[in-house]
């Protein structure tokens, strides 16, 4: 079992910055990918970013260059780096682990936190 706890949302002008971080704990050793997702208001959610265990970080088409996903050799904790943001990322962003235990796989999400950027 994992439990995924986010933080940094908030409200932000265009052009401006956030911090989002997710805290894991429970059985963080069988984590083998994290992600952040957001979900706008009507929209289906949608993946921002993913790192796996030994790989590249992958990011969206419409994040790319603009947000940073880093996470701590643990993976007590993973964070994105929210720069020049635009309104249409406004939405509520949410973490997900995704951990193997005996070749199954499990997939687990944080709560959520809004994040709201005024033009």
């Amino acid at each position: 079992q994992v439990t995924l706890v986010e933080s940094g949302g908030g409200l932000v002008q265009a052009g401006g910055s956030l911090r989002l971080s997710c805290a894991a704990s429970g059985t963080i050793s069988t984590i083998n990918a994290m992600a952040w997702y957001r979900q706008a208001p009507g929209a289906v959610r949608e993946l921002v970013a993913l790192i796996t265990s030994g790989g590249s970080p992958f990011y969206d088409d419409s994040v790319k260059g603009r947000f940073t996903m880093s996470s701590d050799n643990a993976k007590n904790w993973v964070h994105l780096q929210m720069n020049s943001l635009k309104p249409e990322d406004t939405g509520v962003y949410y973490c997900r682990a995704v951990s193997v235990a005996c070749d199954v796989e499990y997939g687990y999400w944080g709560q959520g936190t809004q994040v709201t950027v005024s033009s």
